[in-house]
């Protein structure tokens, strides 16, 4: 299941997008939530995740559920570390403001998963913190160079260790993606998928995901859902491209939802 909203300010839409999925179903009893946006570097939105959003979230969670909030990623840009990035972009201080965990997941303790439908990959390395909790996975739309589109999928690359992602492979700390990047984003999502996405379409980058024009109009839209694909297809749709196109658009590897099912809200 999945939805969509006309984006007015992440204060009131954000709350309204979770409601009509019922997330607060899947919050309580939740411990920990990890909250992952897109910091690939310290650009500022919306080539990054606005703090703002995931601000809007965090109030979402605490409305419903005691549990404790982490938000985590890895940065790619390879002079930058994740630290510097969270305190350039806001969510140093969110974190002391809402009384919130952050998480390097570059540097975080790792297990090593067993890829069911390998195509690169046949084992991965993914944080323990990533696969011990639910996972909101939350991105902002941008057409990709090499992927196509970044959505809740193409985030997941975040959570990839630079020990074992990056080196012989080129600068960046996630560069082994890179060279088949829509198989190595299938093998990392059939170890680990989103449990929830919210993709900020607010405003979309139309040509290129570390710069370029925006897209004009802006898109104005937020998308969420508990099936990471479905969410991704709409955006790949904002972008005016063909999911069918895209190749980690295609098959739902390993996915299998987290969130309540169609009958369960009726």
């Amino acid at each position: 299941m999945h939805t969509h909203i006309d984006f007015l300010s992440y204060q009131d839409s954000v709350p309204s997008l979770l409601s009509g999925l019922q997330a607060e179903k899947c919050f309580q009893g939740q411990s920990p939530i990890v909250i992952k946006p897109n910091l690939i570097n310290d650009s500022p939105p919306p080539i990054t995740t606005p703090v703002q959003c995931c601000q809007a979230i965090v109030a979402f969670i605490r409305s419903c559920s005691d549990a404790r909030i982490i938000v985590a990623e890895g940065c790619g840009q390879p002079e930058l570390d994740t630290r510097t990035i969270f305190d350039r972009l806001g969510y140093t201080e969110l974190a002391q403001t809402e009384n919130i965990d952050l998480v390097d997941l570059n540097t975080a303790e790792l297990v090593q998963v067993s890829n069911p439908t390998p195509r690169v990959f046949s084992q991965m390395y993914i944080p323990r913190i990533v696969m011990d909790s639910f996972l909101v996975s939350v991105p902002v739309l941008k057409a990709h160079s090499l992927a196509g589109m970044t959505g809740s999928l193409k985030n997941m690359i975040g959570v990839a260790p630079p020990e074992y992602y990056s080196g012989r492979h080129g600068s960046w700390k996630k560069a082994a993606f890179h060279k088949h990047m829509q198989d190595t984003i299938l093998d990392l999502v059939s170890c680990r998928a989103p449990d929830l996405s919210l993709l900020d379409a607010s405003v979309g980058m139309a040509e290129y995901h570390l710069g370029g024009p925006t897209c004009d109009p802006p898109v104005g839209r937020l998308v969420a859902g508990f099936d990471p694909w479905e969410v991704d297809r709409e955006g790949a749709g904002l972008l005016g491209l063909d999911w069918r196109r895209i190749g980690h658009l295609q098959i739902k590897t390993g996915y299998s939802p987290q969130g309540p099912q169609a009958e369960d809200l009726v």
